[in-house]
């Protein structure tokens, strides 16, 4: 049977805000965690407050279970290594935050325990999960990774540049490459729409915008289709915004998504893509910009909307733990209810069940609504494969839109030749 790593539409404005509050909330706790011991990792540096945060939850969860957790702040870049090595050695926490990109890798390595009997356990859990998540956090068909919290990019725009223009937030991609012209022709001092050579995830939405696919699984088997018809089409309309209309710059040929919102705070980009998680710290890094940004979600070719990664991560479960059972019930005291929703409102990411989400959902701030519209409705997952790290670690998608901004390469051959590694690595 060929599945394919489809666009997800997750649950949609209307069925999200119709979701009963989930019976997980905090406060159900029913484990008798009387001196037991939990340990997690957390990924540092996605709540900048997250010390007093984790107190807190420590003690309501004491105070719930009986139950002492003793966290561990883990840094990002050192964080797989330390996984690896962890498994290896079978000295894994009870509980960790895992990229949505590492749970399949971890499940596969037979080191996580399934969690599906314990969502189905609870009345309406499995219809609230954050459908892009759950999917990330699914391998062999069975839940390693409970969605815990997302962030999604759409586009973020300079709102008073496009009001002087008198431009409105694109629509379709003639609606960019529109803006675009007026705006590189009023304002040649700045980047009308940038496109970063190292940059994986700002790929993948023009990919899917018009049609295509990263890869598809048949049977056993990847195949990458980043060489197919469609997703040259949308690698060709975002090459294009740098090597025919001018929107872009050769030094953007190696940023990283940092290196755009950096140019972006510092005034010299227009339109860019950013994630959900960004706007706040962009107004903080430079308070000149309060009042003058504003989001949109990434349109497709002819409209709608094109499906964006859906970033974020998971709580998972180590096979390592002596109280599953208890472990579970943290999972679900992190994950639902009130310490979801602070969690989320404290990070600027998004929660990773849809009933916590009805307050984004419902917003009508122009730089929260179009992210959760974005996320609900336009949120996709890259291949749910262990094996996509070593794409990663590659840089397989970097380097084909790097061969192309630079003149190395056209659409077609670099297409081509990434499609080839990609569905070599998928299948080692």
């Amino acid at each position: 049977m060929k599945k394919r790593i489809l666009p997800i539409v997750a649950l949609g404005v209307t069925a999200a805000l119709g979701l009963a509050a989930c019976s997980g909330d905090a406060g159900n706790g029913s484990t008798d965690g009387e001196d037991q011991t939990l340990s997690v990792w957390i990924m540092q540096g996605t709540n900048p407050d997250a010390t007093a945060f984790l107190d807190e939850v420590s003690s309501a969860f004491k105070e719930e279970t009986g139950a002492t957790v003793e966290f561990e702040e883990v840094q990002w870049a050192d964080a797989h290594d330390r996984f690896v090595t962890s498994i290896a050695g079978g000295t894994t926490p009870d509980i960790a935050e895992t990229g949505t990109t590492w749970t399949a890798e971890f499940a596969d390595a037979g080191a996580l325990l399934p969690i599906d009997e314990y969502v189905d356990a609870e009345d309406g859990l499995r219809d609230d999960l954050v459908e892009g998540l759950e999917v990330a956090g699914t391998y062999d068909e069975e839940l390693y990774g409970m969605p815990w919290y997302a962030g999604v990019r759409s586009i973020v725009y300079r709102t008073d540049i496009f009001e002087e223009l008198g431009l409105e937030a694109p629509k379709s991609w003639d609606d960019i490459v529109a803006a675009g012209e007026a705006i590189k022709a009023a304002h040649p001092e700045m980047l009308a729409f940038p496109v970063a050579g190292d940059s994986e995830f700002f790929v993948y939405p023009w990919v899917w915008g018009a049609g295509g696919e990263i890869a598809t699984l048949d049977g056993d088997t990847w195949t990458s289709e980043l060489d197919s018809k469609e997703s040259q089409a949308g690698i060709q309309f975002y090459t294009d915004l740098a090597t025919t209309h001018g929107f872009s710059s050769a030094g953007a040929t190696t940023w990283k998504e940092t290196d755009v919102r950096d140019a972006f705070t510092q005034g010299n980009v227009a339109m860019m893509l950013s994630g959900s998680w960004t706007p706040n710290a962009l107004i903080e890094t430079n308070p000149e910009l309060e009042g003058k940004l504003g989001a949109a979600v990434i349109p497709g070719e002819d409209g709608g909307i094109a499906p964006s990664v859906l970033g974020g991560s998971h709580l998972s479960i180590f096979n390592t733990t002596k109280n599953a059972d208890l472990a579970w019930e943290f999972v679900q005291f992190m994950t639902t209810g009130e310490y979801a929703e602070q969690w989320a409102e404290q990070t600027g990411y998004f929660p990773g069940v849809a009933s916590a989400m009805e307050e984004a959902l419902a917003s009508t701030d122009p730089l929260v609504a179009p992210f959760a519209e974005q996320m609900v409705d336009g949120g996709a997952s890259v291949p749910v494969t262990p094996n996509f790290g070593a794409v990663q670690a590659k840089k397989t998608t970097n380097a084909m839109i790097q061969s192309i901004l630079s003149g190395q390469k056209d659409v077609a051959t670099a297409t081509k030749d990434a499609a080839a590694e990609m569905t070599e690595l998928l299948n080692q």
